[in-house]
């Protein structure tokens, strides 16, 4: 009658408190998409991006070959959680699906198994592919400088991939 929300549960108030808060702070979060394709490398969520048709879907594809799991492709909406994750999801317009150039739009989840796909993952790491340039000078050949890309505030480590004709991205990923 008062217009007021009254909630009831059988579960002790803490455990319900601590439900609801988490349910709260995921449908709440800071949110935004990336152009990219996002999968589950041996338990670390990897981040490929680059220009739009360097390769980020072949590559994806290789990966997925080799036992990982898509999460992702093209388009990849990450939300903030908290003070220190980024979690990235699949639009459902395009969930389990994967768009190859020349080929094109494959279900995953059909062509590999449901064990293929994932439908959530912590972004923990951002590979960069990059049209290979014998004239531009690659400073860090020992990898021992630290590249960050940054995600919804949060800083995520970088590595960037030089891509040529030959190389096999999905295992140099990998």
């Amino acid at each position: 009658r008062a217009r007021v929300p009254l909630l009831k549960t059988p579960v002790p108030t803490p455990m319900a408190i601590a439900k609801l808060g988490s349910h709260l702070e995921d449908r709440l979060a800071e949110r935004t998409t990336v152009h990219g394709v996002l999968l589950d490398v041996l338990g670390l969520g990897v981040l490929i991006a680059g220009e739009s048709g360097i390769g980020k879907s072949e590559c994806a594809l290789d990966l997925v070959v080799r036992g990982h799991r898509l999460v992702a492709d093209d388009t990849v909406e990450v939300r903030r959680r908290g003070e220190t994750e980024v979690i990235g999801t699949c639009p459902d317009l395009t969930r389990y699906h994967m768009e190859v150039r020349g080929i094109g739009v494959l279900n995953i989840r059909d062509l590999f198994g449901v064990a293929a796909t994932r439908t959530s993952k912590r972004v923990e790491l951002v590979v960069q592919l990059e049209r290979w340039d014998a004239h531009r000078e690659h400073e860090d050949r020992l990898g021992l400088d630290e590249a960050h890309y940054e995600i919804l505030g949060l800083s995520v480590p970088l590595v960037r991939i030089p891509v040529a004709p030959g190389r096999n991205i999905g295992v140099l990923v990998e």
